[in-house]
């Protein structure tokens, strides 16, 4: 097996015309210098973090930046997906007001996708948008949140409720980050993977089901594979729909119920990949109970979330009600119409807005509980 150090950078583009930018993966790719400096617009660089990720990361990439004529700043927020809010972005406003820093200042956001989201969407707001660079170091955020240019906060009715799409110059995945990744914010990670086989690449679902063990333990081949296949599959998604007007949406296969679950529990009781695992397990039932997925498919949709170290229940203190008003408030639904994103096929994903309320209502009421 190669070593981590042994092995190349590997580089993928997301193509969106002018807007184009690089996915670079790579062990040790936030001492790069060569990987970061091309993407700063001007001399003027904030850096927004959090109290966890800080102590890990945050010399390490200042002095990737050193000796490069820069004005350098840092804002450093609480950890947690309640910090996002208005609140906290207001916080970077307010950092880059008091260093007076112009439209040529890039945004650069180390951390999960809670920091990149509001990263984002600070860039995206900051004098009508400047530049802004992703180094994600959660899986979560490195396989989803980072690419694409979804960007925003939660509000206390929904999630991700208020935003802008604004895409990021590069994203700079270092796969050390992971080495600090607790177990569960990993095995929340792996929900997002898991989502890629199961809308898109049967093939990759497989592989995926052969080769969780070895992700769970971050082998060094397994993940850098994960985390390229992942990204693969959601620049192809992206580049075909940017502002997700048709095929993104199947990137939220699970999330409609997952949100619900976010909303109702108090936002980082249940991690978003936690949500996302059991929402998926609805949106598959709901499937089988359609007619499009067999009993064997389901089976093979809760083994591999189980072996994720995934939910596969809701939550117990969750009432049918508790979902459908919350799910009402979807951004995918149209005209008072909900929009659910189902599986034709393990592999073959669709959107669908024509679930009669009755069949979700009854597998609301009988999805097990825990």
């Amino acid at each position: 097996m190669s070593s981590a150090s042994s092995l190349p950078v590997e580089s993928l583009n997301v193509s969106l015309g002018d807007r184009s930018y690089p996915i670079h993966v790579g062990a040790g790719i936030l001492s790069s210098r060569e990987h970061l400096l091309p993407y700063l617009a001007g001399r003027q660089v904030m850096i927004v973090t959090n109290e966890v990720i800080a102590p890990h990361y945050l010399a390490a990439l200042k002095a990737t930046l050193a000796d490069a004529d820069l004005d350098i700043r840092e804002v450093v927020l609480p950890d947690g997906e309640a910090t996002k809010t208005l609140a906290s972005v207001e916080r970077i406003w307010d950092a880059l007001l008091a260093a007076g820093f112009n439209r040529r200042c890039t945004l650069i956001a180390l951390g999960g996708g809670v920091i990149g989201d509001m990263t984002g969407y600070a860039a995206a707001s900051y004098q009508r948008g400047v530049a802004f660079v992703q180094i994600p170091t959660t899986l979560l955020a490195q396989v989803d949140s980072s690419v694409g240019g979804k960007t925003g906060v939660n509000h206390p009715r929904g999630k991700n409720m208020i935003g802008a799409f604004r895409q990021p110059r590069a994203v700079i995945i270092d796969t050390d980050t992971l080495r600090t990744l607790p177990a569960r914010e990993l095995s929340a990670g792996l929900a997002e993977v898991i989502k890629y086989g199961l809308i898109w690449d049967s093939a990759f679902l497989e592989w995926l089901e052969n080769n969780l063990p070895a992700l769970r333990t971050l082998e060094v081949s397994a993940i850098r594979h994960a985390i390229r296949r992942s990204c693969e599959i959601k620049a192809e998604v992206v580049a075909e729909d940017e502002t997700e007007q048709g095929v993104r949406a199947l990137l939220n296969l699970g999330h409609t119920f997952g949100h619900a679950i976010e909303a109702h529990q108090g936002y980082g009781n249940w991690l978003h990949g936690e949500a996302v695992g059991a929402g998926m397990m609805m949106a598959a039932q709901l499937s089988f109970e359609r007619g499009w997925l067999s009993e064997a498919d389901v089976e093979r949709v809760a083994a591999i979330l189980k072996a994720a170290d995934l939910p596969v229940t809701a939550p117990a203190n969750m009432q049918t009600e508790d979902f459908l008003s919350r799910m009402r408030l979807d951004k995918k639904n149209l005209d008072d119409r909900l929009r659910l994103i189902l599986l034709e096929a393990l592999g073959k994903a669709c959107v669908r807005d024509d679930t009669d309320a009755e069949r979700l209502e009854r597998l609301l009421v009988n999805f097990p509980r825990a």
